[in-house]
């Protein structure tokens, strides 16, 4: 699947869906979501990923049901309860946040520092939008997210990242030298690039009537606003592994955003398109569900889907 296959991703037929199946046992599926296709059906009908679940019974009686749910247009990790039982018991875990989510993404621009934390509060934009999210001081939930640079791409002659925010990066550990940081692309990461400039193959972010406006909160954002709009001016891209503490709606985008660092694609709370490419650069790469307090965690690894190749290619990603 490319880009612009995201866009106009149909239903899933028995045999593509039962390919993407990553891990079966008498309690759970997981399955690798492809991006584009939501998990539910909307109320104007349309694909969606649970019209093709009758074929994931393996003998039961009943087909799976959803433990939890990604956006659209992310990819990745996504776990099935094959029975009730297992169903209300994955659901607790999720409740108590004792599933263990990395998320990889690449943003626009990009911390400095290697890894850190936000711990941003995040509520309801409005009662007319009520999945759009903010950052909200006053009345927002708790929302803390984890996060560490796993490559960068800096265009020759881009200026530094710079970052100011209310949310400080996580100290270094003592002893950590400053040339640990994960190297620029083709400076000891595997990837060359002949004229340092990365060719990106689509326009730049053109303004939709939602651009942005989903991440903004209180007062006094301007200077992430501002941040975002000079990542995307640099050409700067960052890798990251993100992990979601808390699991609230659209989490990672909202913190990333906040942070002057919008996932690219991110037409709600970054700088992407309404329509076309670049779709949202989010992947749910790994998931770590303790089912059995007498056995390790179930681990399952999410391969990276196609429309992220080019961009994490040139942050450093070697293909694996």
């Amino acid at each position: 699947m490319n880009e612009s296959d995201i866009e106009t991703a149909k239903e899933l037929s028995a045999e593509e869906i039962l390919a993407r199946v990553l891990h079966r046992d008498g309690l759970m599926l997981v399955i690798d979501k492809p991006a584009g296709l939501p998990v539910h059906r909307g109320p104007k009908g349309g694909p969606n990923l649970e019209a093709s679940f009758d074929a994931l019974r393996f003998g039961l009686p009943r087909p799976p049901v959803l433990a939890h749910r990604l956006d659209r247009d992310t990819s990745g990790c996504l776990v099935l309860g094959r029975h009730r039982k297992a169903t209300a018991t994955l659901g607790l875990l999720f409740k108590h946040n004792k599933i263990a989510k990395t998320y990889w993404a690449v943003v626009e621009g990009g911390p400095d520092e290697d890894h850190g934390t936000i711990d941003l509060p995040i509520g309801k934009r409005n009662a007319e939008r009520g999945w759009w999210q903010k950052i909200d001081h006053e009345d927002g939930l708790p929302s803390l997210t984890k996060w560490t640079v796993l490559g960068r791409y800096v265009p020759e002659g881009a200026a530094p990242a710079t970052t100011s925010h209310a949310t400080s990066p996580a100290t270094e550990p003592e002893g950590s030298a400053a040339n640990n940081s994960p190297p620029p692309c083709g400076q000891e990461s595997g990837v060359g690039v002949d004229s340092g400039e990365l060719s990106l193959g689509h326009p730049p972010p053109q303004p939709s009537p939602a651009r942005g406006e989903g991440a903004r909160g209180t007062p006094g954002n301007a200077s992430g606003e501002t941040a975002a709009e000079n990542a995307v001016a640099s050409g700067r891209l960052t890798w990251l592994a993100l992990e979601p503490i808390t699991g609230r709606t659209h989490q990672l985008r909202v913190h990333c955003a906040a942070m002057g660092w919008p996932i690219v694609g991110d037409n709600i709370y970054g700088n992407g398109p309404r329509f076309g490419e670049p779709t949202l650069h989010l992947h749910a790469r790994q998931i770590s569900i303790p089912l059995s307090r007498n056995k390790p965690p179930v681990v399952v690894t999410a391969p990276v889907p196609p429309h992220l190749y080019q961009r994490m290619r040139a942050c450093g990603w070697n293909g694996e």
